[in-house]
């Protein structure tokens, strides 16, 4: 499985003014590149209805800043998880502002 260091630094009710959402900054280490975890992301944040980007990044980490109910990017996570050929060791989780967006997108 994966640990899972969370670090909050957000605005105490920032997700207040969208309906319950929240945005969360999460970095994904392990065996996360190579292996389709960028595309994974996207089919699944967009069948949950998230809003975001995820982007690989030079250190071998995938970086994520997703926003939605939280137990639907819960549920993001766990599925990323559970696919094949994906091995998350470490999770670094953020909680920040909320912004104005639609779509999910893969970043260059």
């Amino acid at each position: 499985m994966f640990s899972q260091r969370n670090e909050n630094s957000g605005p105490a009710g920032a997700g207040d003014l969208f309906s319950g959402q929240v945005r969360r900054h999460i970095w994904f280490s392990g065996r996360v590149q190579g292996v389709g975890f960028r595309y994974r992301a996207y089919y699944i944040a967009v069948g949950l209805g998230l809003t975001g980007w995820v982007r690989n990044q030079w250190d071998g980490r995938v970086e994520m800043e997703v926003q939605g109910r939280p137990g639907d990017i819960d549920t993001l996570v766990d599925r990323l998880s559970q696919q094949r050929f994906i091995e998350i060791e470490n999770l670094e989780v953020r909680t920040i502002p909320c912004v104005r967006e639609s779509g999910f997108d893969i970043a260059d």
